[in-house]
């Protein structure tokens, strides 16, 4: 069943996909969306993990700027509006509106109280970062852009996470890749995972870069990390 929420921060209130599981209760799971916003591939990775007993919810974390936003990767007007929206986006904010949505997830008629993140690309980034500063049951980062800017933060990671980077990443270079895996190695609780010859957001539904075997491999892994994670027990 699909529906909408909203979610109360001390700066204001911000929309959400919802996607509920048959079964409840059940853990919860923060869908954090790409540059695109809460699109069409947002609401189907939601439905997809409500179709595997999550209660999923994918927050708007565009709301401060220009909320209600459904891009696609498929024509040079969205792509570069959705470069516009990444220069635009405060990190700092989105993680506490992450913060925010967790709670709320845990707290929603249905929820079992446990809460996973999984993030795709911005998304990924913010998935890493939210490990790090919130309260996490697992978290998963699909090529997490711009995480080599942030590699201090990895010692603030507490929970589970995992980690996929494609190995021919347009906008996660070679140098950025090694710099990841460098930072999180050795760290117990992480599993980082890289795909030759996939380039960024090869995981996307329908997007240029869709590779559909990559994309089932890394999925396969994600499904089964979180369900190690927030079913098990």
């Amino acid at each position: 069943m699909q529906d909408t929420m909203r979610i109360t921060t001390a700066d204001g209130a911000f929309g959400a996909y919802v996607a509920r599981p048959q079964a409840a209760p059940a853990p919860a799971i923060v869908v954090i969306h790409e540059v695109f916003g809460v699109n069409a591939d947002m609401r189907q990775s939601c439905d997809e993990l409500a179709a595997q007993g999550y209660l999923a919810i994918c927050p708007d974390l565009f709301w401060r700027i220009e909320p209600g936003l459904s891009l696609t990767d498929r024509t040079e007007a969205e792509r570069a509006k959705a470069n516009e929206l990444y220069a635009a986006f405060d990190l700092d904010a989105g993680v506490r509106d992450i913060a925010a949505a967790i709670g709320a997830a845990r707290a929603m008629p249905g929820s079992n109280g446990r809460a996973g993140v999984v993030g795709y690309c911005l998304g990924g980034l913010l998935t890493y970062l939210s490990s790090a500063r919130a309260v996490v049951d697992a978290a998963v980062a699909y090529y997490p852009g711009n995480a080599d800017r942030h590699l201090q933060e990895a010692v603030g990671i507490a929970g589970p996470l995992m980690v996929h980077l494609a190995e021919e990443d347009e906008y996660i270079p070679s140098d950025a890749r090694r710099q990841i895996v460098a930072a999180l190695k050795g760290r117990a609780q992480v599993e980082v995972h890289t795909y030759p010859g996939c380039r960024h957001a090869f995981a996307r539904h329908r997007g240029i870069s869709y590779d559909a075997r990559a994309a089932a491999l890394a999925n396969g892994r994600t499904d089964a990390f979180l369900a190690r994670h927030l079913k098990a027990g």
